[in-house]
């Protein structure tokens, strides 16, 4: 009877310890988040990523500027095009940017109001009011191209390989999308919350899509079942995930929706990452 219980005894110990590892080893595995908007500037100042400022050659005269941060890895790394909101190229796009170089990518986060603002300027030259206008009025042949040409620029470096994602928030996830449909060099799109370009448009896509929606988000949401439809039938990868209770923009507010918006950029995250490593890494 007592080895009895000193065997169950035993065991449960074993079973407990069992439970903490496996505990502690889901707690490494979980990938750091990038930050909210509230942290990026202070974690881009303690960043020991190397980024900086360049202008490369969009074509047709046209010069943009980019916020670039590199890996820390021995070999070549994927490029990752990183597309920002209505705001602009703000600091909390560059916080992801760096997030995304922490990952083993080199991140090229192009200001696409480069040129437009007061005396030339980019994002940072407009009022908040203005950045949301200009967003909107701008021509997307023109962003397409300029995407292509920071696709073209980052490849082109000593420590990059050939392979190109695109991912956007908001704005930046509908022109994600519609750079799928512009340009089959692609390798892989991500949408956060971004709108599905009209279905028409999507028989032109060769990269995998992966769409990252809020439950709670109803206008992009509608969009959602139309593309899926179409591309199913064009037999194209367009994977998606909604989170319940997640609500617009919810990987810039982590801290909303009573904790579904932090639960949503958890999962999505951790979706977003193994979705570019199998489909960038060579």
């Amino acid at each position: 009877m007592i080895d009895a219980a000193r065997t169950t005894a035993a065991l449960a110990v074993v079973a407990i310890a069992g439970l903490g590892t496996a505990i502690r080893a889901e707690a490494q595995e979980a990938p750091e988040l990038p930050p909210d908007a509230e942290l990026a500037l202070s974690r881009l100042a303690e960043s020991p990523r190397h980024g900086e400022w360049i202008e490369y050659d969009a074509g047709d005269a046209d010069t943009v500027t980019a916020w670039v941060v590199y890996p820390e890895r021995s070999g070549d790394a994927p490029v990752m095009i990183v597309i920002h909101e209505i705001f602009g190229l703000t600091d909390w796009v560059r916080g992801v940017a760096d997030r995304l170089a922490a990952e083993g990518f080199i991140a090229i986060a192009p200001d696409l109001l480069s040129g437009k603002g007061y005396d030339g300027g980019g994002t940072d030259s407009f009022s908040p009011e203005g950045v949301r206008k200009a967003i909107r009025d701008l021509d997307r042949g023109e962003v397409n191209r300029r995407l292509r040409a920071a696709a073209g620029y980052a490849t082109a470096l000593p420590s990059a390989t050939s392979r190109v994602g695109s991912v956007g928030f908001c704005w930046g996830g509908s022109t994600s999308f519609r750079f799928a449909t512009a340009w089959d060099g692609l390798d892989a799109a991500l949408v956060y919350y971004g709108g599905s370009p009209p279905t028409e448009s999507l028989a032109a896509i060769e990269a995998p899509v992966l769409g990252l929606y809020g439950g709670d988000d109803a206008r992009v949401d509608a969009t959602i079942p139309p593309a899926k439809e179409e591309m199913d039938r064009l037999g194209k990868v367009y994977e998606t995930e909604i989170y319940d209770g997640a609500g617009h923009g919810f990987l810039r507010q982590q801290s909303g929706r009573e904790g579904k918006n932090l639960r949503a950029s958890e999962q999505a995250w951790a979706r977003t990452l193994a979705f570019l490593r199998a489909e960038l890494e060579e």
